[in-house]
């Protein structure tokens, strides 16, 4: 091939890079290549080194959440009808797909309140970011405001959407660590296409987001609704009966384990008015000739579909087999099954947070299943998170990993249905322990 192409080695195709980015040989170290029989001993051996969340009491939050799968999940996702799913360019054809697809939307549209759903997004994050280039598409203004207590990482995806596109994107700091509808509030004015909040917000906070509803309707500005956690939506009120106009978020505690961080899927709702400028794919459900029900591609304004200038968004797939798990997962639960994963959710940080040793303070205001704890000092929450993990307890995430201006010593924690009192008696006597 290189004689074909008229050179003399690999190294030449990368000549116009720097010679300082350049991998000398034998700079990375790497040892002899082994057999696959070594292979799969080295590798197996490191991953016994593991400890997995279903071993350990897990109090991570942070937008990845340790829900309980049931194992019929996992069942019908291995299944290869779906196991290998992706909108077809033919999508007629897979009237299985398709249905799948249907039925996701429709739970999805049902749990947070709205009146359509898409075919999801690639996660939270860029469904945040799409959710604010929608905006400006339909009130053509540029201006965008969000919360400082929406997640960071939805934050900083959003700014890179945003940067290199003409008007301004601003940010509204949050004071102890909860949301300030009244500082929102006085962020906005007539140029503002959107605002984005969480709620429950990314420290946990839940407050009353009518009075930003009604500033939001009196400037003609659009309501973007963020969450992290979508099953707490059957306890708490959903994104739609609080007024708005885009929800989006994460659909991982819907049937998705935590798996290291991913793979995760963006739910993405909206009035059915807007639904033309929503990103990625719509199923609908027709009838053919014959009267029989069937199911097709209703929307997919992206630009491998349509003349590019004329796309709404670049996305250029979904999260199929992560709508399946979602499905399955709304499936077996129901109303009944998610308002009880909510309300232990919640009643397990309320107990939590009920009896902290003098030492150790929770943030104020209502909370959901998330909070932050603070402590007298970054060495005092380290040592407590070396005794934690000592007893088998995950105990939180350090603040500052997704906040880097905040003070070391503070401690995001969740909890969710998997968490049971001997658990949060463990936590507290780890507590009691770093404290002496």
């Amino acid at each position: 091939m290189l004689d074909r192409i008229g050179v003399d080695s690999i190294r030449d195709l990368f000549a116009d890079i720097p010679a300082d980015f350049h991998l000398q040989p034998g700079s990375l170290k790497l040892p002899r290549a082994l057999h696959e029989a070594g292979i799969v001993r080295k590798f197996t051996r490191a991953a016994a080194a593991n400890r997995h969340a279903g071993d350990t009491r897990c109090f991570l939050g942070g937008g990845t959440y340790h829900h309980f799968v049931p194992a019929v999940v996992d069942y019908v996702i291995s299944r290869g009808e779906f196991l290998t799913a992706y909108t077809p360019y033919q999508p007629e054809i897979a009237q299985g797909t398709l249905q799948a697809l249907f039925e996701f939307q429709t739970m999805i549209a049902r749990l947070t309140g709205m009146e359509v759903a898409n075919a999801s997004m690639y996660d939270a994050a860029t469904g945040v970011a799409e959710a604010a280039l929608m905006a400006r598409r339909i009130t053509r203004r540029q201006r965008v405001v969000m919360a400082g207590s929406v997640n960071s990482r939805y934050r900083d995806v959003t700014r890179n959407y945003l940067a290199r596109l003409d008007g301004e994107t601003v940010e509204v700091p949050c004071a102890k660590f909860a949301t300030d509808p009244d500082a929102v509030i006085a962020a906005l004015d007539g140029d503002t296409a959107c605002v984005i909040i969480q709620f429950p917000d990314f420290h946990g906070h839940v407050f009353d987001v009518a009075p930003l509803r009604a500033a939001c309707d009196a400037r003609g500005i659009l309501l973007v609704i963020a969450f992290s956690d979508a099953a707490l939506f059957g306890e708490l009120t959903p994104p739609g009966e609080l007024g708005a106009d885009i929800a989006v978020g994460s659909g991982q505690s819907l049937g998705v384990p935590m798996g290291f961080g991913g793979p995760h899927i963006g739910l993405f709702a909206c009035r059915q008015k807007f639904v033309r400028q929503m990103p990625g794919r719509v199923c609908g459900m027709t009838r053919d000739r014959d009267g029989k029900r069937g199911f097709v591609l209703t929307l997919s304004t992206r630009e491998q579909h349509i003349r590019r200038e004329k796309a709404t968004s670049n996305i250029c797939s979904n999260q199929g087999l992560m709508c399946t798990a979602n499905a399955t997962y709304l499936s077996l639960m129901g109303d009944q099954g998610l308002a009880a994963v909510a309300r232990r959710s919640i009643a397990a940080l309320a107990r939590l947070t009920g009896h902290l040793p003098a030492g150790v303070e929770a943030a104020a205001g209502a909370r959901a299943h998330e909070t932050v704890l603070s402590f007298a000092d970054r060495e005092t929450r380290d040592r407590f998170l070396a005794i934690a993990l000592q007893r088998d307890i995950f105990a939180g995430i350090p603040l500052e990993h997704f906040e880097p201006d905040t003070e070391p010593r503070h401690l995001l924690v969740s909890t969710t249905e998997m968490i049971e009192a001997g658990d949060i008696d463990d936590y507290h006597a780890a507590l009691q322990e770093a404290l002496l």
